[in-house]
């Protein structure tokens, strides 16, 4: 039911921007597409960013992977060793790792949250660079729209390439200044 009455009245806003636009449609309009996830995974400061991000979490992954295999192991030796083991003896080993378990897995929850804290952190200063690039785009080339989230974008208003050059360039451009009425 939703998606006919959303359809019905994107038909009906379709129509009316049709016959509203008259004088508008005479003229061609400059329609662009940026693919934000191949700006966010090739241009260089993505890149960078990710860099960053492994540089500063690369150390706490490798100690919680060695802690796991460490605590697999030790669930490895409670398990061949069992049978031979006192019940006290079989249960202080079964608490220690019980609670060494609660304990790494306290620290991955930990790990995961700073993780993508960083990661929303950086990867936010990405996309407002990227923003201001495609609005200077936007500025100089005279776009009348340029879209990031569509579901189907031919390469002729694909200007993805161009955002990522210009990313991966010295700076990024300023926005351009706001221009007076005429």
């Amino acid at each position: 039911m939703k998606a006919s009455l959303r359809a019905l009245l994107l038909t009906g806003l379709l129509a009316a921007a049709t016959l509203g636009a008259g004088p508008v449609m005479s003229q061609d309009l400059k329609i662009g597409y940026v693919n934000s996830e191949r700006v966010l995974r090739d241009a260089a400061p993505a890149k960078a960013a990710q860099a960053k991000l492994e540089a500063e979490f690369g150390r706490r992954e490798r100690d919680l992977v060695e802690q796991t295999n460490r605590l697999k192991a030790a669930a490895d030796k409670l398990e061949k060793d069992g049978p031979t083991l006192s019940e006290t003896e079989r249960n202080r080993r079964q608490r220690e790792l019980v609670d060494q378990d609660r304990d790494l897995q306290r620290k991955r929850r930990e790990f995961q949250e700073d993780l993508n804290q960083r990661r929303n952190e950086e990867l936010a200063s990405v996309v407002e660079r990227a923003n201001r690039v495609i609005k200077s785009i936007f500025e100089t080339e005279k776009y009348d729209l340029i879209l990031q989230e569509v579901v189907f974008a031919g390469p002729r208003v694909d200007i993805t390439d161009k955002v990522i050059r210009a990313l991966n360039g010295p700076a990024a451009p300023a926005p351009a200044a706001p221009t007076a009425p005429r």
